[in-house]
């Protein structure tokens, strides 16, 4: 099968040489958790201008999380994957956790909690807190376990570490359950530079051991995503026992994932809803100690990943949309705040020539009409 994709300003044939990975209805890994944060997708009746409140498809959204659940992997849900702060507006997130939760498997579900319900500014730490009590409440509710997302708001109004401490040490203590904490990288989200109050890492670092440390009962893990396998390393080194590392590293996770043979990661990913279906081979592998098959079926979906969260990594999402529309888990290649635009056309070309290698197009002919789709409305007939 052969299609004209966009190449150096213009366009060259495409010889599709991958082999879906098989897929099935599996039972979650047993020697790993594995997490995979969510997209959601966007009504293509609905206003979903940039600025505007988000228009979510719920049934295509809920599908899709249906999928990740039938192949053994549990849901990152209102992560930043969902567009927070970037066109998923407090409203429709709060929607979003209670319908998924109300669906997911016991025990498969986390859910973000943050602060972007608040404006950009004139925030207190009082403000902070009971932003951040808010959202608890509704994961709370809805029966998830929380995941307590960076703020922009607390990024921006602390003065030092000792503000971070303040915040954290106060909703920890308040929560009725273990939290998984996300430390995100400028990368992500630039409003996040200087996150925990210093620009250095290693004081970073100092601060978020102290913080665990200090509240070991309720913390369940720490998902830290800065695209740097060596400083994921130097955290799990000092964790304590039984306190989870969820890499967040859309770069390395395979080695991370597969360890050092004296610690290991577990996963909470924005690229598992992208290669999901290799997400669970080669977890079901790991699980067997079969490290071969492991290596064989992650490693093409290296060169993916780091495409899809290329610089401005921010814009990863819109890969991530782009691929399930590929496969069929949506109408419309559409996105709440009109994200869709993120990426060039000449960026999704690469994107599926690499998915197309990792073996992550499920269903290649489709894949190619859509493809062909989205050439004729950018004005190009090939």
């Amino acid at each position: 099968m052969e299609i004209a994709l966009p190449a150096d300003g213009g366009l060259e044939k495409y010889r599709l040489v991958g082999t879906p990975v098989a897929q099935g209805t599996y039972q979650p890994a047993s020697s790993r958790l594995a997490f995979a944060a969510a997209h959601v997708v966007a009504d293509p009746l609905g206003d979903n201008s940039p600025g505007a409140p988000a228009v979510v498809d719920w049934e295509h959204t809920l599908e899709f999380r249906r999928h990740l659940w039938s192949l053994g992997l549990s849901v990152a849900e209102a992560m930043d994957t969902a567009q927070r702060g970037m066109g998923l507006d407090w409203a429709a997130t709060q929607e979003l956790i209670r319908r998924s939760a109300a669906e997911a498997p016991d025990g498969r579900i986390a859910v973000g909690a943050g602060t972007d319900q608040l404006a950009a500014d004139n925030n207190s730490l009082e403000d902070v807190v009971a932003a951040y009590e808010e959202q608890f409440s509704v994961a709370e509710a809805a029966g998830a376990q929380p995941i307590m997302m960076a703020s922009r708001a607390l990024c921006a109004v602390a003065e030092s570490a000792d503000d971070y401490r303040k915040v954290y040490d106060r909703l920890l203590t308040q929560s009725s359950r273990p939290v998984i904490l996300h430390w995100l990288g400028p990368m992500f989200d630039p409003a996040l530079e200087g996150y925990w109050g210093n620009g250095s890492f290693d004081a970073a670092l100092k601060t978020v051991v102290e913080l665990i440390n200090d509240n070991i009962e309720k913390v369940d893990g720490i998902k830290i995503s800065l695209l740097d396998a060596s400083k994921e390393v130097a955290l799990r080194n000092q964790l304590p026992d039984g306190v989870r590392l969820y890499t967040g590293d859309d770069f390395n996770y395979p080695e991370l994932i597969r360890g050092d043979g004296q610690r290991h990661s577990d996963a909470l990913l924005g690229i598992f809803a992208a290669i999901a279906p290799a997400a669970a081979a080669a977890l079901r592998a790991l699980d067997s100690n079969d490290l071969e098959t492991y290596e064989r079926v992650f490693a093409p979906t290296v060169p993916l990943a780091r495409q899809i969260f290329s610089a401005p990594t921010y814009y990863y999402k819109t890969g991530i949309a782009f691929l399930a529309w590929l496969n069929g888990f949506q109408p419309g290649f559409t996105m709440v705040g009109g994200l869709q635009t993120g990426r060039s056309l000449p960026h999704l070309a690469d994107t599926f020539r690499l998915a197309d290698q990792a073996g992550v197009l499920t269903n290649p002919e489709l894949a190619v009409d859509r493809f062909r789709q989205l050439l004729r409305v950018s004005g190009i007939d090939a």
